[in-house]
């Protein structure tokens, strides 16, 4: 089969699985199991291009070129290829989980919310594998108007704000921001092609370059720069299994994931350090990263917690970009992963404690430790990889960025990736202490597919195994990918080789 063709699966079959969830809308377990068979399908066509990638091939697709010399197009490379690889894997993760979660809490228009899901997963791919910033840019809009009715799913006053500032933020920014930046692009480069080393060296003047570097971070508000921050954690009243793929790995590394290609393959780590553009933004990421995780220490609310942990360890991905060397490249593309894998445990961990005890503020969850012991330590392992320690993934993501900001001279960046440390450590183990070392107290299992003692008091209280299942293995996969890092800087690796004459 060849690449271009697996390509063209990988767009089609989440619109196709779509369709066919729409039409099995009235047979619940058809509609989940065509969910599942959809996901398990987009992983494996992902599992197929990512064999021909590593056997040498570079699959391409050129669909049409609406304006001559710009077409729509795709290409696998490395970091889109990762992106392509979590994201449908997670899927799968998510699929079960939804099943679970949904199910145990009564949520209603289910239909509406796997369509959505694999609509987004769809434009979710056509981001990651787009050849150019033309079709980047409609690949990324998709996404952004696919998982709208999955923000406002709940249909009540608080989802329709919500949904207000998720679409206006996205939209305005990149609308207003990201799109004349693409046009100024190709009026300087004659092309929007991705290209090793960028496209823009010797195009234009340095306070031009600097011009067009904020123009591309913050009209991607997906990437969720300080300001452009607010629609996510607005977007946290969606049903939990949204936050856990959409809003911790689709919608939230998308951003990321072209903040960092149009870096790699637009301005080139040689323009940012001669013009002096990436230095701005490091000190942007920084303040961001340090500033949400301040943020997150006041939050009482755990989705809320998890949110602006998520604005931080985002802008980790964006200063390793910004700091414009080959480390940096490197540890950002291995932060994307390691932080989905972290990050949507942690938001499976919260779905879970709300399935099985009803509870959503960190105050109220003593000792809910020897209630869901599966469940914390899953937490346990999925909070030190955001952390960045062992034996999470993150661990070495978070060193190869330090390693970056070290190499270019910068202690200050250095001791604000230490502070940021400090901060996740001290917004995440209070929860895990309070739900281990703290008084008991008595919590009804009130969801009915919750797993609870005869006398509603002492004994286990986890959430089904719809739930407890994928958390688990997500969490195991924080602990895979620290033992395997290696593996994956192996995989990462084209993207980083001739880009700079700096060493790694």
């Amino acid at each position: 089969m060849s690449g271009g063709l697996l390509i063209a699966l990988a767009l089609l079959i989440p619109l196709a699985g779509a369709g066919l969830i729409a039409l099995s809308g009235r047979w619940p377990n058809l509609r989940e199991t065509v969910t599942i068979i959809t996901a398990v399908l987009l992983f494996a066509v992902n599992l197929l291009l990512a064999i021909e990638f590593i056997g040498g091939e570079t699959p391409v697709l050129r669909v049409l070129e609406p304006v001559e010399g710009v077409p729509i197009a795709f290409a696998i490379e490395p970091l889109g290829m990762l992106f392509g690889l979590v994201a449908s894997f997670l899927w799968i993760v998510t699929s079960f989980y939804s099943i679970g979660y949904m199910r145990a809490n009564g949520e209603a228009r289910q239909t509406r919310f796997y369509a959505c899901f694999a609509l987004a997963l769809g434009a979710t791919m056509a981001v990651a594998f787009s050849g150019n910033l033309l079709t980047t840019f409609i690949g990324y809009e998709a996404l952004t108007l696919t998982t709208y009715p999955l923000v406002t799913h709940h249909g009540d006053a608080k989802s329709v704000r919500a949904g207000r500032t998720y679409l206006g933020i996205l939209l305005g920014t990149s609308i207003a921001l990201l799109l004349p930046g693409i046009v100024a692009t190709w009026m300087l480069a004659g092309t929007l092609d991705f290209r090793a080393g960028g496209i823009l060296s010797g195009t234009a003047s340095d306070g031009v370059v600097l011009l067009l570097l904020g123009l591309y971070m913050f009209g991607i508000g997906k990437a969720a720069l300080m300001p452009i921050h607010r629609w996510l954690p607005a977007a946290m009243v969606a049903p939990t299994p949204v936050s856990a793929l959409l809003h911790a790995v689709a919608v939230v590394k998308a951003g990321v994931f072209v903040a960092l290609k149009v870096i790699v393959y637009v301005f080139g780590i040689d323009l940012l350090n001669s013009s002096g553009a990436g230095a701005l933004l490091v000190w942007i990421a920084t303040i961001t990263l340090v500033v949400a995780s301040v943020v997150a220490l006041t939050k009482d609310n755990l989705k809320a917690r998890l949110a602006y942990s998520t604005v931080s360890q985002l802008a980790y991905v964006v200063l390793a970009g910004a700091l414009a060397t080959q480390w940096g490249i490197l540890g950002g593309g291995m932060h994307i992963a390691m932080h989905a894998f972290g990050k949507i445990t942690l938001f499976f961990c919260a779905g879970a404690i709300y399935t099985a005890l009803h509870k959503t503020e960190i105050s109220d969850m003593q000792g809910i430790g020897r209630a869901m012991p599966v469940t914390m330590l899953a937490f346990l392992i999925g909070a030190l990889s955001v952390a960045g320690l062992p034996p999470g993934g993150g661990t070495w993501s978070k060193w190869y960025i330090a390693l970056a900001a070290a190499e270019t001279g910068q202690l200050i960046i250095v001791g604000a990736l230490m502070l940021s440390t400090l901060l996740n450590i001290a917004y995440f183990m209070p929860i895990v202490a309070r739900a281990w070392f703290t008084p008991r107290a008595i919590h009804p299992a009130r969801s009915a597919g919750a797993m609870a003692a005869p006398d509603g008091g002492e004994g286990l209280k986890e959430a089904p195994l719809f739930c407890l299942i994928p958390l688990s293995l997500t969490a195991l996969g924080c602990i895979v990918l620290f033992v395997f890092a290696g593996e994956l800087q192996a995989f990462l690796a084209p993207m980083i080789d001739g880009l700079s004459t700096k060493g790694r």
